[in-house]
């Protein structure tokens, strides 16, 4: 049997409920590439921090700590740690460009 041919009503457990979460065609695509190996799905949580910790680099101006603390409702200093993160990650990126 090819996954092609593979039906919903076949799985059982939780290959049943990843199935209905994302649907049999992106599950046959999950199987065929990750099939037999664990992987890790972040929580929603840790995503949209990373999305708010980029536009926060974004919009950092060099001085703009408490501006941004106000607009994502964080402290200064966590606006602090955010920028030094995203600038030491940028510059690790950059230096594998050379």
């Amino acid at each position: 049997m090819t996954l092609d041919k593979l039906t919903i009503e076949q799985l059982h457990g939780s290959q049943l409920e990843i199935a209905e979460v994302i649907g049999i065609e992106a599950y046959r695509k999950l199987v065929a590439s990750y099939g037999g190996s664990s992987i890790y799905i972040s929580k929603a949580d840790s995503v949209m921090n990373g999305l708010r910790d980029a536009e926060i680099f974004r919009r950092f101006d060099g001085s703009n700590y408490l501006e941004l603390a106000h607009a994502f409702n964080l402290a200064e200093n966590t606006i602090r740690d955010i920028i030094y993160r995203q600038s030491t990650e940028q510059e690790a990126h950059q230096m594998t460009l050379f």
